[in-house]
């Protein structure tokens, strides 16, 4: 398994497993140099989304990757979480309707969550 891949399954796992919404994954690999997967989900509440994204950086910390850069966790209305080869968006709702990534990233292959296991 490619190593972005691999790093995209953690993330969605670790995502999934602290009940986040509507979790989905954007191969972008082929249309933009930023990243090679965008991982977007949200929670329901301001904690919700901090629980998410700590879990997510609890885990993929476990495996040996490196948090490049972090912003907007003292909102915990968008956090951005940058590790380089994928990049984690966790919302809370109002804020994932109103910047709609996945139209903005929509010529992006949407990935299951089978085929990270790929």
């Amino acid at each position: 398994m490619e190593l972005s891949k691999k790093m995209a399954s953690i993330a969605y796992h670790a995502l999934d497993s602290k009940k986040g919404e509507d979790i989905q994954v954007i191969d972008i690999s082929e249309i933009s140099v930023l990243a090679d997967y965008f991982i977007i989900a949200n929670g329901t509440s301001n904690s919700q989304v901090q629980a998410l994204v700590d879990n997510v950086e609890e885990e993929l910390a476990k495996e040996g990757f490196i948090l490049k850069q972090r912003e907007g966790y003292g909102l915990g209305t968008w956090v951005l979480l940058d590790y380089g080869d994928i990049i984690v968006h966790v919302f809370d709702k109002e804020n994932r309707l109103f910047y709609d990534l996945e139209r903005i990233w929509k010529d992006g292959k949407m990935i299951s969550a089978g085929e990270l296991e790929d």
